[in-house]
């Protein structure tokens, strides 16, 4: 009978994690959480007209405040040619989306011991021993070695090659980094160009997040897919994110659009339909609003969902604090974690002090507010970058707060 008992209470007990571990974010209504649904509606009507003023072929808006969703809506179209709508569930670009989730599988190392943030770049990546800077009359040396924590704040020293002409840019397109078969042909191309900048001394956007995905794999001795999937996505019941878009959900890919809604990227003939060699940890990821607003609600809850904890809770306190040395800035004006922007000071309807989040190339953005414990997740597919989905949204879901 024991015996029975025992078995009994362990196919309870398994049963009850599974259903914790796929627990869905639940919903409610705005009042429940403090929301008025009326200032909150306006949401909806704001995005339809971007659609019919064809600023955007679709969007997806999420917004969830205490734990619950409270506006989940998709509009527009998934592929003008197909006239295929946009659904809840399209899978999109996220590009550097992809950044907070790279950055929270190495804080994942550091909290098991296994990566420290302040130790110099090279003890994981040898490539990088006696990297030089670019001075005006040939390469100078650094004045201290860049560090892990550098690459998670954009401080080490690196740049993109694209949104610049600077000699070092240059040096970049001209060895092709962003073209690089995998991690280890792009981290040994960096290895042979100087440092844009003496690391610490500005925040520069670079490459440091792809840099960062190398060291996991370094680290974690495994490649960046795996660990995601197995450490992150798994875990996290995030089902649709992934560096490729698998045959059986290309259906539900979303093509993606520039000015005057001229097509930039097909649905069925895009490269995200193939398993990528380099795997970016700085723009690689395709997701959806209902996988990313499960990542964002385990950072606003300090590192745990539904029972299944990634980071310790002073780990996401730090990473979400501002981590810039003195007199650095993000953008000239924001601060930056470990990971994210931070907004420092308070500017009423437009953004909270506290608040961090990040953007991808597409035009997909997210914010969180801790202050309000708010998650905010606004997705278009339009390219070049525009934060005009954003900036719509803002005042309107911040103005619904009632308490």
């Amino acid at each position: 009978m024991k015996k029975s008992s025992s078995f009994l209470t362990a196919l309870l007990l398994a049963a009850l994690a599974v259903c914790s571990w796929a627990a869905e974010v639940p919903h409610a209504e705005p009042e429940a959480v403090g929301m008025a649904s009326a200032k909150l509606g306006e949401v909806k009507a704001a995005v339809q007209k971007l659609v019919a003023e064809e600023k955007i072929a679709g969007a997806i808006t999420m917004v969830a405040r205490k734990g619950k969703i409270v506006h989940f809506e998709a509009y527009g179209l998934r592929d003008i040619e197909d006239d295929a709508p946009l659904e809840k569930d399209s899978i999109l670009r996220f590009y550097s989306m992809t950044k907070p989730i790279t950055t929270v599988a190495a804080m994942m190392l550091h909290d098991e011991g296994k990566l420290k943030l302040d130790e110099p770049l090279e003890k994981h990546l040898p490539e990088f021993e006696g990297m030089k800077v670019h001075g005006k009359s040939g390469p100078i040396e650094p004045d201290r070695k860049p560090t892990v924590r550098d690459l998670m704040r954009h401080t080490a020293g690196l740049t993109y090659g694209v949104f610049g002409n600077s000699p070092v840019d240059r040096m970049y397109k001209k060895q092709d980094v962003l073209g690089s078969r995998d991690l280890e042909e792009q981290v040994k191309k960096l290895g042979s160009i100087p440092l844009e900048y003496q690391p610490g001394t500005k925040w520069h956007y670079s490459v440091s997040t792809d840099v960062l995905g190398c060291v996991v794999e370094r680290v974690s001795r495994s490649r960046l897919d795996e660990f995601f999937q197995k450490r992150i996505f798994e875990p996290l019941d995030m089902k649709d994110t992934a560096f490729y878009v698998p045959e059986e959900k290309a259906d539900r890919f979303s093509s993606c659009y520039g000015r005057g809604l001229r097509l930039k990227d097909r649905y069925d003939t895009s490269r995200y339909l193939r398993r990528p060699t380099l795997l970016s940890g700085g723009g690689g990821l395709v997701s959806t609003a209902r996988d990313y607003m499960r990542f964002c609600q385990m950072l606003i809850n300090k590192g745990e969902l539904h029972g299944t904890r990634l980071l310790k809770t002073e780990t996401v306190e730090m990473m979400t604090r501002n981590q810039l040395p003195e007199n650095v800035f993000c953008h000239g004006l924001f601060g930056f974690g470990l990971g994210f922007r931070v907004k420092l000071k308070n500017l009423g309807h437009r953004w909270h002090a506290g608040e961090y989040g990040w953007g991808g190339a597409a035009s997909t953005h997210f914010w969180i507010s801790p202050a309000d414990d708010l998650v905010v997740i606004a997705l278009s597919q339009y390219m070049p970058f525009s934060n005009q989905l954003e900036t719509t949204l803002r005042p309107l879901v911040y103005k619904s707060i009632m308490n």
